[in-house]
């Protein structure tokens, strides 16, 4: 192992501790800070400082074209069609003062998906380059001066303000909330990308993204990992539908030695889990044909159980942009897996299995693996990660297995057991079991699995396997066994598929 990266870590620590008394100590002055409390809706910032920059091509380095609240000529001039959707995208907090690159590819692919729509840039910069709790405390007023600006569209131009998508990023998502609060009317909709959490966990509704914000309020969490109390995005539901890939926590290709091998760059790791929502959100505009699925679930440990793929009563939606309104609900939570990579999207199988022991399995603790054989794929060996959780012997396992690509129907699966040698999750429980019985021979155990049932959670087709050999369905450590669908198995067909 480098040694760098154990150092690096450590001072990434220190800077996340550093970030977080620094937001405590900050955190309790807002509370006393009278501005914040006495706010109202005559306040306004100075003309000049907040720009509307209404985009006309791809290339963010052409001025583009400013609407101003009251300038009738704006609108012509940016060809401002109030017909059109308009979509307003809204950055956070920023230490350069210039715009990061994920504002340019957010951009072009809300562009070339919605070709006829109004794209405008809601550019804070002034504001947001600051102290982290003096860009909070701005945000109030930023949402506000985005909803004078959309009560003048409404008066100038009959803007239906259901056809108004405010797509805000990190503290960016808090402006659009406070925008939906102080308009008037009803936006269509806001999207909350990874809203930022210090200063904004657990306070009342009124100061922060809410439900009430928007006839409907979606939100993607990528960074609610807490640590030294605090949680870079907002950890808590906060929308209609709050949709946290992978549990929220670790996103794949964002682990500290994946970062640094690419960047060198300790900020880079942050940034990675945080800018995920973004990544998620562009890539469901770009990738419609191959769209990402959450499906509802009361906790990420119950999700990654594979306890929670049904679709039925709207418990699965797609994610991003394709996100489709559905009925308030006391559970909003939503769950799914992805790649490292765009297309993010990958594939979900319920494993349900009966592990039966047969001889000398009481401590087995056994370490599964599964390939799955598909109509157009197959995959390599997949770990079957039971979290924690032993598998339970003489009882019905439920596992998640997911596979990144799409290998078409399945057809046969494999499945193997390793043993102490092969399998590194079993060596340190085989340590100490060695260490008690180190003068006796151990027996092979033997456990025996007759049936699996799938259900596949992007195509809801269930079906049940059973063994290819029916004299033959007792599995040891370093063997396999192979199953294929019963005869006599049963097939549920889809439901309606969701709509593009």
């Amino acid at each position: 192992m480098n040694h760098k990266a154990p150092l690096l870590w450590i001072f990434l620590q220190c800077a996340a501790a550093l970030l977080s008394f620094a937001l405590g100590e900050n955190a309790l002055l807002k509370g006393e800070d009278s501005r914040l409390d006495e706010f109202s809706s005559e306040s306004t910032v100075p003309n000049g400082v907040i720009k509307y920059n209404m985009r006309k091509g791809l290339d963010l380095d052409q001025e583009g074209c400013y609407l101003q609240t009251g300038r009738k000529t704006c609108l012509e001039e940016c060809g401002f069609n109030a017909t059109a959707k308009t979509i307003f995208i809204i950055h956070g907090w920023t230490m350069s003062g210039m715009f990061e690159s994920w504002m340019h590819k957010l951009i072009s692919a809300v562009m070339q998906r919605e070709t006829e729509a109004n794209v405008i840039i809601v550019d804070w910069l002034s504001m947001a380059q600051q102290l982290y709790p003096d860009a909070v405390n701005h945000t109030q007023s930023v949402g506000l001066d985005i909803a004078t600006m959309l009560d003048w569209l409404q008066d100038e131009q009959q803007l239906p303000l259901g056809n108004v998508h405010l797509i805000g990023y990190s503290l960016g998502a808090h402006v659009a909330g406070y925008a939906g609060t102080y308009v008037r009317g009803t936006i269509g909709r806001i999207t909350g990308l990874d809203p930022a959490g210090p200063m904004f966990e657990g306070v009342e509704d009124q100061r922060r993204l809410s439900p009430d914000d928007a006839d409907f309020v979606d939100v993607l969490h990528t960074y609610t990992r807490e640590a030294l109390g605090v949680s870079i995005g907002i950890q808590q539901p906060i929308g209609d539908i709050d949709i946290y890939p992978n549990g929220g926590d670790v996103q794949p290709g964002c682990a500290l030695g994946d970062v640094l091998a690419v960047a060198n760059n300790f900020m880079e790791v942050m940034k990675c889990e945080h800018e995920r929502a973004v990544h998620l959100f562009v890539d469901s505009l770009m990738n419609k044909d191959h769209m990402s699925f959450a499906f509802q679930c009361t906790g990420p440990d119950r999700f990654k159980k594979g306890i929670c793929l049904s679709c039925r009563k709207n418990r699965c939606n797609n994610i991003g942009y394709n996100a489709r309104k559905m009925r308030k609900r006391r559970n909003s939570k939503m769950y799914l897996k992805t790649r490292a990579d765009t297309p993010f999207g990958g594939y979900h199988y319920q494993m349900k299995m009966h592990v039966f022991n047969r001889k000398h399995s009481d401590d087995a603790d056994p370490t599964f693996y599964m390939q799955l054989y598909g109509a157009r794929n197959d995959t390599s060996n997949i770990f079957v990660d039971v979290h924690d959780d032993n598998v339970g012997l003489n009882l019905t396992n439920t596992f998640l297995v997911f596979t990144e690509e799409d290998i078409g129907d399945l057809l046969k699966i494999r499945l193997s057991w390793e043993g102490d040698a092969e399998s590194w999750n079993s060596v340190w429980k085989n340590i100490k079991k060695s260490f008690w019985t180190w003068n006796t021979k151990p027996q092979k155990p033997v456990l025996e699995v007759r049936r699996i049932r799938v259900k596949a959670g992007e195509t809801q087709k269930k079906f049940t396997f059973c063994a290819q050999d029916p004299s033959k369905t007792e599995i040891s450590p370093g063997d396999s066994l192979t199953f294929v669908k019963c005869r006599d198995g049963w097939e549920v067909k889809p439901r309606k598929r969701l709509a593009m």
